[in-house]
């Protein structure tokens, strides 16, 4: 009886470790697509102007051959930000390469993990296509490390290797932000105490100060739901399931070795 009731419990634990992975494994804000109606058709021309958008936003610009086009987006711990680009071509051009660089709060330019960063597009080729995902967002790193880190990041979009009767002819683009959330497999001890996002310590100092004034902020936006949001992860349901499995492992060794019970009194024969 005592063992059944043992394993009862234990089953309950159990299950109440894994109602929270359940929970947490419906899709987060940034999976799915804002509307595009609040998306900008616009692109900034350097780091400090550049356009911000959020992640499951389409963006949209025009710009000419040479320009440099800018947008910014928040990306936070535990997120593989994926940024895809579209340049749609004027109808008669030269060969041309077109590259998509991003760079963190810090403007430390990131390498991508994977996808095309860079593309040749053929004479007259309508359109080409980028694509560059980053490394698992980190909460914390070493100060000597070139890790990404939660805070707002700049994509910059540009032509490389013109030739001289391309330069100034009219281009569309479209830029798009998505995130994959990875989970407590990117999990660190540790954490920022703010986040890489331009004008944070300006803001910082006023709310120490007890001021309101935040025009000196430069950057409004941020996760949905906060920053530093994924303090959850299924890290904390893998540790409650290894101890819900260690105590199942206890009672099931002492069901095993207790025996039959203690051994009668009553002498043999009697």
């Amino acid at each position: 009886m005592r063992i059944t009731r043992a394993l009862s419990v234990s089953l309950l634990m159990l299950g109440l470790a894994v109602a929270p992975a359940a929970a947490d494994s419906s899709p987060t804000p940034t999976d799915s697509a804002s509307a595009d109606g609040d998306a900008p058709t616009q692109a900034g021309t350097s780091f400090r102007t550049a356009t911000e958008v959020e992640q499951g936003q389409t963006a949209t610009a025009s710009g000419s051959t040479g320009d440099y086009l800018y947008w910014s987006f928040p990306a936070d711990a535990g997120q593989r930000p994926t940024v895809k680009a579209t340049v749609k071509l004027p109808e008669t051009h030269a060969a041309q390469s077109w590259q998509v660089d991003v760079y963190d709060g810090l403007r430390r330019r990131q390498a991508c993990q994977y996808g095309a960063q860079t593309r040749t597009a053929a004479a007259d080729a309508p359109s080409v296509e980028l694509a560059c995902t980053l490394r698992t967002v980190r909460a914390w790193s070493e100060t000597w490390a070139d890790d990404p880190l939660p805070g707002t990041y700049y994509a910059r979009l540009t032509a490389v290797g013109l030739t001289t009767a391309d330069l100034g002819l009219p281009v569309g683009t479209e830029v798009r932000v998505d995130s994959k959330d990875i989970g407590g497999s990117a999990a660190v001890d540790g954490s920022l105490a703010e986040p890489l996002v331009p004008g944070i310590a300006v803001k910082s100092q006023a709310e120490s100060d007890g001021s309101e004034d935040s025009s000196a902020v430069l950057s409004a936006i941020e996760p949905e739901d906060g920053w530093s949001s994924g303090w959850w992860s299924d890290r904390w349901v893998w540790t409650a399931i290894g101890g819900v499995l260690a105590a199942l492992a206890g009672v099931g060794g002492y069901a095993l070795t207790r025996g039959a019970g203690r051994p009668s009194r009553v002498p043999p024969g009697a």
